[in-house]
């Protein structure tokens, strides 16, 4: 399995302008809030907003190249896999993404 959830539809979440270039911005959902990261390349990734460490809001951290670096302790989240870089002590749910004419969707369990 490879951490993604399963998606059952797509959601229109928004324009791909509506999250700053290597920033995020957050979906609230019945799943729990979703940060949508977006690259300096425009790719956008989809992340529970929880790091798997102390649950630090991984929305309001440092997005670099495809990672994000978490503001409680300095944790760095690969933004493809979920996973905590250089530690082997678990991940971050994500979420399938994708664009279309400018528009970002979100896939929801």
């Amino acid at each position: 399995m490879d951490g993604t959830h399963n998606a059952k539809h797509f959601v229109d979440v928004g324009a791909l302008e509506d999250i700053p270039p290597r920033g995020a911005r957050t979906v609230k959902t019945a799943h729990g809030d979703i940060a949508l990261f977006r690259t300096s390349d425009d790719d956008v990734f989809a992340l529970r907003d929880q790091c798997p460490h102390k649950q630090g809001p991984l929305s309001q951290g440092i997005v670099h190249g495809a990672s994000v670096t978490c503001p409680l302790h300095n944790w760095v989240i690969s933004l493809e896999s979920g996973e905590a870089q250089g530690l082997d002590v678990g991940c971050t749910p994500r979420f399938a993404v994708k664009l279309e004419a400018g528009r970002v969707l979100l896939a929801l369990p």
